[in-house]
C-alpha cells in the first residue's frame, strides 16, 4: 500500500462533501472528495503501551481534515492538498505526509481524477514544510 522505512498511520477513502472547483456552478454546490492520508510517525510507544493516549488519533485527523476541506473552499485540488498537508505536519507528530485527493464525479468517463502530494516536516522552524522533488532523493539514502 504505502512504501516506507518507518511506521505509518493511514486513512483510506475518507469521504467529504466540500466546495471545490473553478466554475461558478461548482462554487455554489458541494462535491464529494475521497481522501487518502499516510502519516509517517513513530508508533513504537503505542505498540508497547496499548494506550490510545500514546497513539496518533486517526479519528482526530479525519475530523480535522473534514473541517479544513469545508473551510478552505479551494478552487484547485492542488491548493487544497498543499494546505491540508501543511496543516497535518504542523499539528501532528509526523515527519512525512502523503496525501491524495480525488474528485469521483468530475469526469464522467473516469472513476475519479485527483492529485497526490508528499510533504516533509521542516528540519527547523525556519524552513517551509514543502520540499522540492530534487531534494526527496536524499531521503532514501
Amino acid at each position: 500500500m504505502f512504501h516506507t522505512q518507518s511506521d505509518v498511520v493511514f486513512i483510506k477513502g475518507l469521504k467529504i462533501e466540500a466546495v471545490i472547483g473553478v466554475f461558478d456552478w461548482e462554487r455554489a454546490i458541494t462535491q464529494p472528495l475521497l481522501i487518502d492520508i499516510a502519516l509517517e510517525t513513530d508508533v513504537s510507544r503505542a505498540a508497547v503501551s496499548d494506550d490510545v493516549s500514546d497513539a496518533l488519533s486517526y479519528k482526530e485527523v479525519c475530523d480535522d481534515v473534514s473541517e479544513w476541506c469545508k473551510a478552505i473552499k479551494a478552487q484547485l485540488l492542488e491548493h487544497l492538498a498543499g494546505q491540508i498537508a501543511d496543516k497535518l505536519l504542523e499539528k501532528y507528530a509526523s515527519h512525512k505526509v502523503t496525501l491524495s485527493i480525488a474528485k469521483p464525479t468530475a469526469i464522467t468517463q473516469a472513476d475519479a481524477v485527483g492529485v497526490q502530494i508528499t510533504r516533509y516536516a521542516p528540519a527547523s522552524a525556519n524552513e517551509p514544510a514543502t520540499k522540492d522533488a530534487n531534494d526527496s532523493q536524499t531521503d532514501d539514502a
